[in-house]
């Protein structure tokens, strides 16, 4: 049965990584619903968080090959209740005195969205949460004359102890064995 995973590969920074990790998605016929990628936690190296909607047998399977890549470190999948994730969404609204009041009615205190920047005849606002929570809020905000509209992709952490930390404290100590014994 096909489910939401999220992909979190812990990678160097390399030119062409981000092609060959996504093509290894369109060989399986895999959609890729978002993908984030920006520093993580440790000097060096990078993090790309990937939605998909699949099975769990191939998700694994791709993961594998993503960890088969040579400048990727480690790869994760989680079912959504593993972590904890969020989107962040901009709507562009023509300015309309008549219905400003409504406006910061609905967006604050029926979203618990902000106003970003008022630019002239436009504000701009702000919304992070889930993808269903920020698609909410645009369809609230259609009355309002949209402008522009943008959504990222999901951020995300496990909800356990961090698995890259560990991974690494793991290779620590099998390293130090291997040493201790020789």
């Amino acid at each position: 049965m096909k489910q939401r995973f999220t992909i979190v590969i812990f990678t160097e920074n390399e030119i062409g990584l981000l092609n060959r990790i996504t093509s290894l998605f369109t060989q399986r016929h895999i959609n890729i619903e978002s993908i984030t990628a920006s520093e993580s936690e440790y000097k060096g190296i990078h993090r790309f968080t990937i939605v998909i909607q699949q099975t769990e047998e191939l998700t694994i399977k791709v993961v594998k090959q993503i960890e088969k890549q040579v400048d990727v470190l480690k790869a994760f999948h989680f079912k959504d209740d593993d972590t904890i994730y969020c989107e962040i969404a901009l709507y562009k609204i023509r300015r309309d005195e008549n219905a400003d009041d409504k406006l910061l009615n609905l967006v604050i205190k029926g979203h618990n969205a902000f106003i970003r920047e008022i630019l002239g005849e436009f504000i701009v606002i702000e919304k992070t949460g889930t993808k269903e929570e920020t698609h909410e809020l645009f369809e609230a905000l259609e009355p309002f004359d949209i402008q522009g509209f943008v959504r990222s992709g999901r951020v995300s952490l496990s909800r356990t102890y961090s698995t890259f930390s560990k991974y690494l404290t793991d290779l620590e100590t099998q390293s130090t064995e291997i040493n201790f014994n020789k």
